[in-house]
């Protein structure tokens, strides 16, 4: 069974280190987009089995699609992102996100955690 897992990240540098990173798991297949509201419209029409996505996004930020996506999904929530604020994690962790990676990040880290949160055979 083919899963879906969808990256949110608006550098086309940081979905391609993403995707190379994802892609190497098996039975994955991996759709990006640049954009929050592009994410939901992907959510909407698709079964998306994960979500990695980083926090500053244009016009909706990750806390806001985090949030949007609790409101009817519980599917894992990987956080990238540069932010540093001390509340972050807090913030992330009330939102219900899975886990977060600081910029810089290790993608066989980002990778390993979301073979843990689904389960890849």
């Amino acid at each position: 069974m083919t899963r879906i897992v969808l990256i949110v990240e608006d550098t086309e540098p940081g979905r391609d280190i993403l995707e190379m990173a994802l892609m190497q798991l098996p039975g994955i297949d991996i759709r990006s987009v640049a954009t929050a509201e592009e994410a939901l419209v992907c959510l909407a029409s698709n079964h998306i089995s994960a979500l990695v996505t980083d926090l500053n996004l244009p016009r909706m930020d990750g806390f806001q699609l985090i949030e949007a996506v609790r409101a009817d999904s519980g599917m894992p929530i990987i956080v990238i992102s540069g932010d540093n604020n001390p509340s972050t994690l807090q913030r992330l962790a009330a939102l219900g996100a899975s886990a977060y990676f600081p910029k810089p990040y290790s993608p066989s880290q980002v990778r390993q955690r979301l073979e843990e949160l689904i389960d890849v055979p």
